[in-house]
């Protein structure tokens, strides 16, 4: 990324002749059989930007599975520059728990000449202060399989080991083609790049809509790591990546299917209530300045169709399958209502 003090570069550069996105994580995980980072409960802390997707997945499931006594949660803003995302929502700007002002303090506490991006979500040891990983689509699963002697009771089954290999085929063509798809065609630098990205995209979307004609959910008669996975994307679809990103053949709510499956999530408790639309516009429309220049912020989409009727039970299935749905937010944890009409003053999706 350039430093030569222009706002675009002090934000970051991001677009691509032909983008490709670096999926080299850290892998270290937090285990229950880890002598170096075993289960524990308040010994981590998840940080997060609501306006990221990867890290929005890390939210939904910590909320779904309960585990928010055992895990704490740092929030960052919505908008970060070339260097780090920041925690400017808390008292100071520094972090209540881990004592810092930016998430690359952690990176660096344990990584002195850390190479890679500053990325979130983040699980950070508290008593060393040092991140231990921030692979995303890891972390979600050890949530669900290392962390189930936390997990509240009714708590749902987000990957069921007689599912595994399911979810995990659908996993992947959702990633490289609808949610990584989306990026290949925001940040695409040549023409080339870029028709070619937009006619994965939407191939693997008319895909889905076929697929979810005739099933409630991606993979089974229950939400799964898979549903969690691909509603982030589409939250998102409307408000950025159809304006912003050029993904704009049709918009979610012209596509019958996916819109009504994506509504039947977000009123979902545990989706709708960690969707932070204002954060999510903030944070593409004014760092992306090498996309949108101006940094100015769209008023819209409307957003009153999220909370109305989609019709998806009509195909059966049971969001939590012998689970229970989860309770509110804690409280330090919800989202405004002014950044999401459809949130009620207890934290909850009003439909």
């Amino acid at each position: 990324m350039s430093t030569d003090g222009t706002t675009a570069n002090r934000q970051g550069t991001y677009v691509e002749a032909d983008y490709q996105r670096d999926t080299a994580y850290i892998e270290d995980r937090i285990t229950r059989d880890s002598e170096t980072w075993p289960v524990e409960a308040g010994r981590y802390r998840l940080v997060v930007a609501r306006a990221c997707p990867w890290a929005n997945r890390a939210i939904i499931v910590r909320r779904l599975l309960g585990l928010e006594d055992a895990i704490s949660m740092g929030i960052c803003g919505p908008t970060h520059d070339a260097d780090s995302w920041t925690f400017d929502l808390d008292p100071g700007g520094v972090d209540p728990v881990l004592r810092i002002p930016r998430i690359k303090d952690a990176y660096l506490r344990r990584f002195p000449d850390y190479p890679k991006g500053i990325t979130v979500p983040a699980m950070v040891d508290v008593p060393s202060g040092g991140v231990v990983t921030n692979n995303f689509p890891q972390i979600t699963i050890d949530f669900s399989t290392e962390w189930s002697e936390f997990h509240r009771d009714g708590a749902p089954q987000l990957y069921p080991e007689h599912l595994r290999a399911d979810i995990d085929e659908v996993n992947k063509r959702v990633y490289t083609e609808v949610n990584n798809g989306v990026y290949r065609c925001g940040f695409a630098g040549t023409q080339k790049a870029y028709d070619a990205a937009y006619e994965r995209l939407f191939t693997a979307l008319d895909w889905l809509e076929e697929r979810l004609a005739t099933q409630r959910y991606l993979v089974g008669d229950t939400i799964t790591e898979a549903d969690v996975r691909l509603f982030t994307t589409l939250a998102r679809f409307d408000a950025v990546y159809h304006g912003h990103f050029k993904c704009n053949r049709t918009k979610l709510t012209e596509m019958p299917v996916l819109w009504a499956y994506a509504r039947d999530l977000f009123q979902t408790p545990g989706f709708g209530d960690t969707t932070d639309f204002t954060h999510i516009k903030s944070h593409y429309y004014e760092v992306h300045r090498d996309v949108n220049p101006t940094g100015v912020v769209p008023q819209g989409p409307d957003l009153s169709g999220w909370a109305t009727a989609h019709g998806r039970e009509s195909l059966g299935g049971r969001p939590f399958g012998d689970g229970t749905p989860p309770g509110p937010p804690p409280e330090g944890e919800r989202v405004p209502t002014a950044h999401n009409p459809h949130v009620g003053a207890d934290g909850l999706i009003q439909v």
